[in-house]
């Protein structure tokens, strides 16, 4: 295991890969990359790397984990719950256990962020229609999802 990983430039480390964010089909997302930063089972946790490229967002989706977010790079909106929040760096975001989430970069930036969740999780659960009904009954919300 490396004790250490150099930052290489533009939020990229030495020895990691930058993957998908998510299988293209599985979910509706748009232009995001994820890194495993840290995982260590004497911590049963994950530390990833997000980065939403300008104009992209992830999944509108929720599940049983909570995660805690911090922005290092650009500014967005995030969705938690039914509250938007706008984003700008060194904000930290705690997405509650089963709340609908989404974070967003605007046209002109990326947007990327620390992400720290278990190592072991359930899968993410999307919206069904109802779901989404729900969601757009606030004017704002409803313009903020992508789904």
């Amino acid at each position: 295991m490396s004790t250490h990983r150099p930052h290489s430039g533009d939020f990229q480390w030495q020895d990691v890969d930058v993957l998908a964010y998510k299988q293209e089909g599985a979910a509706p997302f748009k232009d995001v990359t994820r890194q495993v930063l840290f995982e260590d089972p004497a911590l049963a946790c994950q530390w990833r790397y997000f980065e939403v490229a300008p104009g992209g967002h992830t999944t509108l989706e929720k599940h049983q984990h909570v995660h805690a977010v911090m922005v290092i790079r650009g500014r967005g909106q995030a969705l938690v719950g039914e509250h938007l929040h706008d984003l700008a760096a060194h904000d930290l975001v705690t997405v509650p256990p089963n709340t609908w989430h989404q974070f967003r970069a605007p046209a002109d930036e990326p947007l990327g962020f620390l992400c720290l969740v278990n190592a072991e999780r359930d899968r993410p659960q999307l919206p069904n229609d109802a779901d989404l009904a729900a969601l757009r009954t606030d004017p704002a919300v409803a313009d903020f999802i992508r789904a």
